[in-house]
This record gives structure tokens, C-alpha cells and sequence, in this order.
């Protein structure tokens, strides 16, 4: 699964390059497709990438009407809580920026989970098919190897029906929403960014390690016609094996 790995000795740097691939996967699909469909994340990491958009230039470099959001996960609460993954990226940047508000498409946090995971998938279908294929699909990485909402201890695979699931996460003692495998491996291009010396060892073991996706669920993630870019930094890339190391920037 290691696709291409890009390795920046800042955050700050990161979030310049996830930032800048935003804009390049958006110029690149609205001149093949007239749109761009981009799945979020949440965290940190793509926080500051998020805030880079809402300012110039990047902000002047997107065509913002052609540009239609969704989200990787949610967690189960209300859009205006600030544990939303949504209320994080409209606070960063979607706010800012002059997209229409019908072309963001949260996940209904705040509903019955398998409620709101159905009803997200029919929203996905209805927008991209029964099989929906993003431009640009944003992930990260959690200490622990997880990935949008596919955390350890059951396989990520369990549901390969499904487009979006709603597991019961034991360790948060809560439900999340999640897309599936299913669909992160159908978009064009998926991005794994992640930072920080805490992801240092669920990174390594990710890209090194033996295959076992229900230990470290981000295993799962192989685009089947797209690609994969890893984006992190030296501090979460400290312990890959040096054969890894001049794949850097």
C-alpha cells in the first residue's frame, strides 16, 4: 500500500503541500469533468491546509461554484458541536471561500447512525452512481492505525456492501460515520496526511509492517485505479526504514 511518500521536515510545510494539492487535483477535474468532488477529513493536520485554502491566493485559484464536498467520517453529533468534523472544515474554510451552500454535503451527525449512514450513501448515489468515485479522497492517520472511522479490533472489510457504516467504536464508547473501503479505494486520488512523532510507529508498522487491516485498518486503503500519496512529517516519519527515505520530497 505505500504509494508515493512525501516527506516534509515541518507541519507547517505539510500543510502548504496538502493545500496546493487541493488546488491542483480541483484545476485538473474541473478541466476534464467541469466539477471537482473532494471527500474531507478531520483533525489537525488538515485543519491548517483547510485555513491555507481560505486565504489568497489559493482562495482566487479554485472556481468554488464547480467544487462539490462531502466528508470521509463524522462523528454522531450536531453539525454546530465542536467535535464536528463538519463545523471544523466550514470554520476553516468552507465559510470563507464562495461555494454554494447546496454543494456541501455533511453527514447528519446529529441522526440515528445506520439512519444517517443510509441516508449518506443515497446521497452519494444519487450524486455519483452506485459506485460514487472522488477526485480527491483526504485522510489521516491515528496513532492507533486508524483511518477516517475504521478503527481497530473488527476488519474494515466486514461491510463491503455498504458505502457509508456506522460502527460502534468501543474504545470512544461511541458510534461514528465512516465511508467504507469500498469507496475510498474507488476514488482517483487518495491522500494520507498525518504528523507528529505519536504516528511515528502505527506509520511504520502501516507501510512495513505485515499486513493485518484489523490491527492498523489504514492497510485497507489500496487504491484499484487511482493513487495513494502519503504527505508527512519527519517527526511522524522517524521510524520507516531508511529504503523508505528517498521517496522524500
Amino acid at each position: 500500500m505505500k504509494g508515493d511518500l512525501r516527506i516534509f521536515e515541518e507541519p507547517a510545510e505539510l500543510a502548504e503541500a496538502l493545500a496546493d494539492l487541493f488546488v491542483d487535483s480541483a484545476r485538473t477535474a474541473i478541466a476534464r469533468a467541469g466539477r471537482f468532488r473532494v471527500a474531507l477529513a478531520g483533525g489537525s493536520t488538515p485543519r491548517a491546509a483547510y485555513a491555507l485554502l481560505a486565504a489568497q491566493p489559493r482562495r482566487s485559484a479554485v472556481l468554488w461554484g464547480n467544487v462539490f464536498v462531502y466528508f470521509g467520517d463524522e462523528r454522531c453529533v450536531p453539525p454546530d458541536d465542536e467535535q464536528s468534523n463538519y463545523r471544523m472544515a466550514n470554520e476553516a474554510f468552507l465559510a470563507a471561500v464562495s461555494i454554494p451552500p447546496d454543494n456541501v454535503h455533511r453527514m447528519h451527525g446529529e441522526d440515528e447512525p445506520q439512519t444517517a449512514a443510509a441516508a449518506y450513501a443515497k446521497v452519494l448515489i444519487a450524486d455519483m452512481g452506485e459506485l460514487p468515485r472522488f477526485d480527491l479522497l483526504l485522510l489521516g492517520l491515528g496513532s492507533d492505525g486508524h483511518t477516517a472511522s475504521l478503527f481497530p479490533g473488527s476488519s474494515p472489510a466486514t461491510d463491503e456492501r455498504l458505502l457509508v457504516n456506522a460502527p460502534f467504536v468501543p474504545k470512544l464508547h461511541a458510534y461514528r460515520l465512516t465511508l467504507t473501503p469500498r469507496v475510498i479505494n474507488n476514488a482517483r486520488h487518495v491522500a494520507i496526511a498525518t504528523e507528529g512523532a505519536e504516528k511515528a510507529a502505527a506509520l511504520a508498522a502501516a507501510l512495513n509492517g505485515p499486513y493485518d487491516p484489523n490491527t492498523y485498518p489504514v492497510q485497507i486503503i489500496k487504491p484499484k485505479d487511482g493513487r495513494l500519496t502519503w504527505l508527512v512529517d519527519r517527526a511522524a516519519a522517524s521510524q520507516l526504514a531508511s529504503s523508505d527515505l528517498p521517496l522524500s520530497r
